[in-house]
Formats: structure tokens, sequence, C-alpha cells
């Protein structure tokens, strides 16, 4: 597998908390905005942090879990919506339009042809295999995404972006991102399990079933502690495991890392069990409705920046938390201080 080398953001910042705290306002005022202002000026090592051509990869993939009727959608949804998008009208197209994002459609192993479509052809394989007889993916395969990803985020790094959000469309990867919380988060696979895209009590009873099934199974032939990287390529799909490498690239070249809903944030937990120095370049963008996401967040130690009850993917909940990582910039680079201001300081 491609290893990264994460620089781990240690420097204490009190030239920036300094900063932050010397404009003319009350210390603290602006809460969140300026805790959001410190961690991307850490990030980027400057007192005055940009934000440059933000970049968007929607990564799309089927996944052989799917066939057990773990989703209320079937799996010709994904490859309906990633058409849909090339014709601008999903949410992720409209929300990139809106904070001006350069959104990139990518191919990771959807079950169709998309040749004929405006997506970049990364296709693996026409969807994983079913985790609940095997692995959902080979380790040539596991390689071959994680490569894809940091591909992906190298490409953006090139056109001068020093922002990356991520997206996944896949019906059955909240099935796969429970998984992956449970096993990385060593958390009760029932805390881990939702409704996906909507299952009602009868669905959700057979998804558990179904996913506890696979645990089992894996689990048996299992013996001992299991590794990340085997959590990752058995129960994985390839638009999240491509998503995993992306965020690490990204990171590596000292991007921010907007990080969406569930299954994003599900990402970053396995990207930060391969490299925990991830985790300082990525920014939360909300909590969402799905069963678990809340407790997910925890395991990272991430604090979100909204709770608007989205659950769509698609990477629409971190772009919508964009306008305030923009107002955070903002007020670090603009805002005058006491001194300027001739304003008394008052602390």
């Amino acid at each position: 597998m491609q290893r990264f080398s994460i620089a781990p953001i240690t420097d204490p910042g009190k030239p920036i908390r300094e900063k932050i705290d010397y404009l003319n306002k009350p210390k603290g005022s602006l809460g969140m905005l300026e805790d959001l202002a410190f961690d991307i000026c850490r990030i980027q090592q400057t007192l005055s942090p940009t934000l440059r051509h933000p970049c968007h990869l929607l990564l799309g993939a089927d996944h052989g879990i799917e066939r057990e009727g773990v989703s209320v959608s079937p799996r010709a949804v994904t490859w309906q919506q990633m058409v849909n998008f090339t014709r601008g009208g999903g949410g992720v197209n409209v929300f990139c339009r809106q904070h001006h994002f350069d959104l990139t459609l990518v191919d990771m192993g959807v079950d169709y042809d998309l040749s004929p479509y405006p997506i970049l052809d990364r296709k693996i394989a026409r969807g994983t295999n079913n985790f609940l007889y095997g692995p959902a993916m080979s380790q040539e395969q596991f390689v071959r995404a994680m490569k894809t990803g940091a591909e992906l985020a190298d490409s953006c790094h090139a056109k001068g972006s020093n922002v990356l959000c991520i997206g996944e469309m896949g019906i059955g990867n909240t099935s796969a991102s429970s998984l992956w919380m449970c096993l990385l988060g060593h958390l009760p696979l029932s805390a881990c399990v939702g409704s996906g895209a909507g299952l009602n009590s009868e669905g959700m009873n057979h998804k558990r079933n179904v996913l506890q099934q696979a645990l089992d199974r894996f689990l048996a032939t299992s013996p001992g502690p299991v590794d990340t990287e085997t959590v990752i390529r058995y129960f994985g799909g390839f638009e999240m495991v491509a998503a995993v490498g992306a965020m690490l690239q990204a990171a590596q070249r000292r991007m921010l890392v907007l990080v969406d809903g569930f299954i994003m944030s599900a990402c970053m937990l396995a990207a930060s069990r391969l490299e925990p120095a991830v985790l300082g370049y990525a920014v939360f963008g909300h909590c969402g409705d799905e069963s678990g996401h809340k407790q997910l967040l925890q395991l990272m130690k991430a604090r979100p920046i909204l709770q608007l009850g989205l659950r769509l993917g698609e990477g629409t909940g971190a772009l919508c938390a964009y306008p305030i990582i923009e107002s955070a910039v903002r007020m670090i680079n603009e805002m005058n201080n006491f001194k300027d201001a001739n304003i008394d300081q008052y602390f």
C-alpha cells in the first residue's frame, strides 16, 4: 500500500492566538470562527491564511452487499444519480455552483457503463464483492483504489487548490461505513447501524441481521486482533477507499480536508487509523441524522460546524459549511485590531 508522510501539527500557535485575541472584539466572542481560523492558520503555517480554488471530488461506486436488500434504494440509483450529476441536477451540483467549487465526477466502480458521460473513468470493477461471504475487494484492488484517491488529490493540488472536499454516491455504503465504525471504533454493531436512505423498522432489522452475520463470519476467520488495512479492504467500497487515499494525500500536501456526513466521517476515521496526523487537517462540516454519526464524530474528538438534519451524502453538508470557513478566514485577515482601530483594550 502507498505510504503517506503527513507532518503532525505540533506548533502551539501562540502568535496565531494572540492575533485572534487582539482583534477588536471581546476575547472569544466569535466562538467557533476563532477556532476555525486558529486551525487553518496552523495547517497553513501562516498568520494570513487563504482559501484557493476549492475542489470537490464526487466518487461513485456500487457495493456487493446491496444484493442482500440492506438499502431502500436499488443499485441502479447509483448510476442514475451519477448521470444526473453530469446534467447539473444534484444537490452536490447546486452547492458546488453556489460556493464556487471545482467539481469532478469520478467512476470508481459503478455497475454501469458511464463512458458516454463526462465522468472521469477510474472504474476498478463493476461494484465490490458481497462482503457477507468474503472480502469486498482484493489486495490489488485496495491498493489501486488508494493510489487513485491520492492521484485525484494531487490533481486538485496541481490546479492550485488548498481546499479539498469529498463526496460519495454508492447504494449500500452506509452498511460498509457501519462495519468500519464498529471494528475501527471498537463499538457494538448496534450502535453503528442506521437507516441509510430511509429504511423502515422491518428493513432496519433485516440490515442489522445481515451486517451481524457478515461481522461474525469475518471475526470467525480472523482470530486475534485485526489490522486497520484488513478491515478497510474487507468491508469497504471502491469510492470509500479512494476517499481515504485522497484524504491522506491532501493532508500530506497540507491541504484543508472538508469532511461530510456519516460515510465520509467513517472514511476519515479509517484514514486516521492509518495515519493519525491526518486529523489535524480535517474540518468536519456537519453532524447528520444517520444513526451513529454523532458517536462516530466523538471517536475523533471532532466538532462539526453545522447540524441541519442532513443525510443526503454527496458532500453536501461539507459544502454548506464552507461559507462559515470563509467567514473565519475573513475574520482573521480583515478585522482591525485594538491598536489600529484606536479602541481601548478592555481585557
